[in-house]
């Protein structure tokens, strides 16, 4: 009796694609991508990979395989070499670190006294948006996983360290499927894939030139949402 949240939406994603979620607020973009990890499931249809129902997965199985870096990263009070480890907590210190280099955590982590076995408050409160979210990414990259999942995954970093960490993420994310959902432009024009949602449909998808032809409301979205990435001007609304 409820009203669908995702409904007429049918795609394929090649193994290591980088495909880029785009729409206005609301129009389902995170809830879409939270199939993936099986936050939830869908009432109707099916999410697969390699063929494969999602549902035929063991949880633990399929989020070995994923990585995920979101607007509002979640970390645990522990130190920060275990919140880079979460989930191989075997992993070698070297990994870590190289993991942190990458994200550019390491920029902050050094400057502390107790670097890597500095305490997180719950949450992480007692670092930035920003700290957050490199050391989300530095997880995430330790992991190495097979899909990597990016929804908003630096916004709350300056631009300098934005660009920065795009950089190392498009090294990273070579020859693995990658999901992005981001508001600026220069995250996702060279994606291989761009889907367009509008309330929770797909009316829209192919390379950023194809939509720019196609698409009235991907045109709309680049000059209001994305516009700011040319011009410099801030274009977090």
């Amino acid at each position: 009796g409820k009203t669908p949240v995702l409904e007429e939406i049918n795609f394929e994603v090649p193994v290591g694609a980088t495909v880029a979620v785009v729409g206005q607020t609301g129009s389902g973009k995170t809830t879409l991508l939270s199939l993936l990890p099986r936050f939830f499931d869908p009432t109707v249809g099916r999410v697969t990979v390699d063929g494969e129902d999602l549902r035929t997965f063991s949880l633990t199985s399929l989020r070995d395989r994923i990585g995920l870096v979101s607007q509002d990263p979640v970390l645990f009070a522990d130190t920060i070499f275990n919140n880079i480890a979460y989930g191989h907590g075997d992993q070698p210190k070297d990994v870590v670190q190289a993991a942190a280099a990458r994200a550019f955590a390491d920029e902050f982590i050094d400057q502390i006294p107790t670097a890597y076995e500095t305490m997180l408050d719950e949450r992480g409160t007692n670092f930035s948006g920003g700290q957050k979210q490199r050391l989300a990414l530095a997880r995430a990259i330790a992991r190495d996983p097979d899909i990597l999942i990016l929804d908003e995954a630096t916004s709350a970093v300056d631009r300098d360290t934005e660009a920065k960490i795009q950089s190392a993420i498009a090294e990273f994310v070579k020859d693995r499927t990658t999901f992005v959902i981001a508001h600026r432009l220069s995250t996702i024009r060279h994606a291989d894939l761009i889907l367009v949602l509008d309330a929770g449909k797909l009316v829209a998808e192919g390379t950023h030139d194809v939509l720019m032809a196609d698409s009235e409301l991907y045109r709309r979205l680049y000059a209001t949402a994305f516009a700011g990435d040319d011009s410099g001007e801030s274009d977090d609304g």
